[in-house]
């Protein structure tokens, strides 16, 4: 069984909104719905940007001391973004927010690698930044309005 499976498994088994998310009923096609209000959703939202106030607290001269901490909430995150992904895609709906959040999840461990390989501030200032932006971006594509498929 791959890392990845295991963890959406474990995911699934100790997160109810991920259950309750997973049940939410089909979209009606062309009626675009917010997701926003939903359990795992709103999970994400408040997970997505209490890590960028950490995020933006960060200095560039070295690696927080609580890092380790950190990169688990984060890939916590990541695994949260991909399975609001599949549940979109199980749903047939929502086509822009289930790719963004599949590229967030997908982004996120890079972004977390960029600022622990970064060998000067003022490339940890980079990394941190990319960081903190891709955590907000977390959040205002899930709570924008749904737009109608182009």
């Amino acid at each position: 069984m791959s890392c990845g499976i295991a963890l959406a498994a474990a995911l699934l088994l100790s997160d109810p909104s991920v259950a309750l998310a997973a049940a939410q009923p089909v979209a009606v096609p062309g009626a675009p719905i917010s997701v926003a209000s939903e359990p795992l959703f709103a999970d994400i939202v408040a997970r997505a940007s209490a890590l960028k106030a950490l995020a933006s607290g960060f200095t560039t001269d070295s690696i927080p001391t609580d890092w380790t901490d950190f990169r688990a909430q984060a890939t916590a995150l990541a695994a949260l973004d991909m399975q609001g992904h599949l549940i979109l895609k199980d749903r047939g709906t929502d086509g822009d927010l289930k790719c963004i959040l599949r590229g967030i999840a997908e982004d996120i461990p890079l972004k977390l690698d960029a600022v622990e390989a970064a060998t000067s501030p003022a490339a940890r200032a980079t990394a941190l930044s990319e960081l903190t932006y891709l955590l907000n971006d977390n959040v205002e594509v899930v709570t924008a309005p749904p737009q109608p498929e182009v």
